[in-house]
């Protein structure tokens, strides 16, 4: 009698790797993500650090609507202190330039810097890392000494090199800090990526013929992204000092004003006008701070090893 085979033990035809779902592993799922943000919003820490970053974004985006003048046009007596005059409630500069106008303008530039700088860090970050940790050989040895000549070199030094050399600008400024803070970022992401490569959802996305750029972008990225993310907040406030340091040394964009720029202008008057240095000093220790503190609540939210303890 022939034998047939069983309609159940037919093998299923493959599904086309357009259509194939992504088989990380549980720490990408939505699941995973949801219970992360549960536990970031009950931090009570995370929460003040949220809390204080909106009120600094809320007034940077309020500043075209509260004072539409130019920050840097003068508009009062020179050295009014605050509380003198209540169209300058935090006075004015040796300028006569109002302080309270040049600290919510000066908000916009420092963010607006800090986020752009740690993207462009982050980009290359991801890129040099991801592709030296998941080639490896002499790949990732050529990416290795590059990004260890960066590392040789001290940060700010070549921060200055670099907006000295060319016109200081925000878009200059942004790049540079972008390109010193980048390895970091790169060695964090290879040493993730170099760990993942050889787990069994690697394998068998391997094995069911996804290319490299899929393998990398969809299953081990994610999986590497909450170290990267807790990473990211702390080159948030790196930025903002660095560019507070550069712009108090003279190399900021000389059309607008920051927090920085605030700062290095008051430093003769330490001791006559200490609110001039004191006031954009008392900001940027806020905004730092509130990045601190989200930094901190997502470290505990997105750290595996801490699960078993919520």
């Amino acid at each position: 009698m022939p034998k047939t085979s069983s309609p159940a033990l037919a093998a299923a035809p493959p599904l086309p790797a357009s259509a194939a779902p992504s088989i990380g592993s549980a720490t990408a799922t939505p699941h995973h993500g949801q219970r992360a943000l549960r536990a970031f919003l009950r931090n009570p820490t995370a929460i003040a650090g949220l809390l204080l970053l909106a009120l600094i974004m809320a007034g940077a985006a309020l500043a075209p609507l509260v004072y539409p003048d130019d920050p840097l046009g003068m508009v009062g007596r020179p050295l009014l202190w605050p509380g003198k005059q209540w169209t300058h409630p935090l006075g004015t500069d040796s300028l006569g330039r109002d302080v309270a106008a040049g600290l919510m303008h000066g908000a916009r530039i420092s963010l607006l810097v800090g986020f752009a700088a740690t993207c462009v860090g982050l980009s290359l970050g991801i890129l040099v890392g991801a592709v030296a940790g998941y080639r490896g050989g002499w790949v990732d040895d050529a990416l290795v000494r590059l990004i260890e000549i960066f590392q040789a070199v001290p940060s700010f030094i070549l921060l200055v090199v670099l907006v000295a050399i060319a016109q200081p600008s925000v878009a200059t400024i942004v790049g540079s800090i972008g390109i010193v803070t980048w390895p970091t970022i790169a060695r964090l992401v290879r040493a993730e990526v170099r760990a993942l490569r050889s787990k069994d959802f690697v394998v068998a996305a391997r094995g069911m013929g996804y290319g490299h750029g899929r393998i990398i972008l969809r299953e081990i990225l994610p999986n590497a992204m909450p170290p990267v993310i807790v990473t990211s907040s702390v080159m948030v406030a790196s930025a903002i000092l660095m560019e507070a340091a550069l712009s108090f040394m003279g190399l900021g964009d000389p059309n607008t004003v920051s927090w920085g720029s605030m700062i290095g202008a008051g430093r003769e008057l330490l001791r006559t006008a200490w609110y001039l240095t004191a006031l954009p000093g008392l900001l940027i220790v806020v905004t730092v701070l509130s990045l601190n503190l989200i930094g901190d609540g997502l470290n505990d939210a997105l750290n595996p090893r801490l699960e078993e303890d919520r």
